[in-house]
């Protein structure tokens, strides 16, 4: 199916949609969400990464590959570890700071708690749209693995966990002393990285097509990486770690269903 501007568009903008609903949350919430309801939020958004990494990433950059035998897993495992190895250097020279942790990451610099904590959403968030222009990439070249189909389940799948996410980010901008309106707008900006990235990927993906399992794998490694360095701790801090487990398991569920009826 030959791919239309509408079809690249929907695509696109789908989960920045998710970012901006769950960060118009802050207009309508009087109150810091609760402890029990954010660990089930943040578990959820982890699942629903991990589930997209496996199904509309890394088990296509295996098929994809023009070899019968084990050498077609070379791809996925290279671009996942250079995913991986991207994302840590991102966290080394962006300062940062996450949500609901005291303490800043990066190199010193003099910006506001406010601005490191939108960076760190925000670095959060290039994986997703890198993960969105990748499959757009591969739907444009009609492959059987890359389908617009796949690529509107991802974009729907990273939708739903950038609900959560969204409120995560603009709650917390709220409790700093920030309007709701301003905590609202730059929540929603932390979100304009992913149709970004998403286009910056697309081009480069259209240059490189020989390497394209290699790209699929390096979305899901920089996805990972953000699951296991940062969400997946923070839901099993304190209390309520359980309910981080079954929000995972929920988002997991759901992602694997998505892939398999729209993929």
């Amino acid at each position: 199916m030959q791919l239309g501007m509408t079809d690249t568009l929907l695509v696109l903008a789908i989960p920045f949609a998710g970012t901006a609903a769950g960060a118009a949350c802050v207009l309508f919430m009087k109150h810091e969400m609760p402890l029990l309801l954010r660990k089930s939020l943040m578990g959820f958004a982890a699942g629903v990464m991990v589930a997209a990494s496996v199904w509309s990433l890394l088990i296509p950059a295996m098929e994809i590959g023009d070899s019968a035998d084990a050498t077609r897993v070379i791809p996925a495992v290279v671009g996942f570890m250079l995913g991986i190895l991207f994302l840590l250097l991102l966290d080394r020279i962006t300062p940062h700071q996450h949500v609901y942790t005291s303490e800043s990451e990066g190199p010193p610099s003099h910006l506001s708690r406010t601005q490191k904590l939108v960076l760190a959403v925000t670095i959060h968030n290039i994986p997703e749209g890198i993960a969105c222009g990748i499959t757009l990439a591969g739907a444009y070249e009609e492959s059987s693995y890359m389908t617009m189909a796949g690529a509107l389940a991802l974009a729907i799948g990273i939708a739903v966990q950038n609900f959560p996410e969204g409120a995560i980010v603009s709650m917390p901008l709220r409790e700093l002393g920030n309007s709701r309106r301003k905590a609202f707008g730059m929540g929603v900006l932390s979100g304009a990285v992913e149709p970004v990235a998403a286009v910056v990927t697309i081009f480069i993906a259209s240059l490189i097509l020989p390497v394209f399992p290699y790209l699929l794998a390096f979305g899901a490694g920089a996805m990972i990486y953000v699951v296991v360095e940062e969400l997946i701790p923070e839901t099993a801090e304190r209390r309520h770690s359980n309910m981080g487990t079954i929000g995972f398991s929920v988002g997991f569920a759901l992602m694997m269903v998505l892939d398999v009826i729209l993929g």
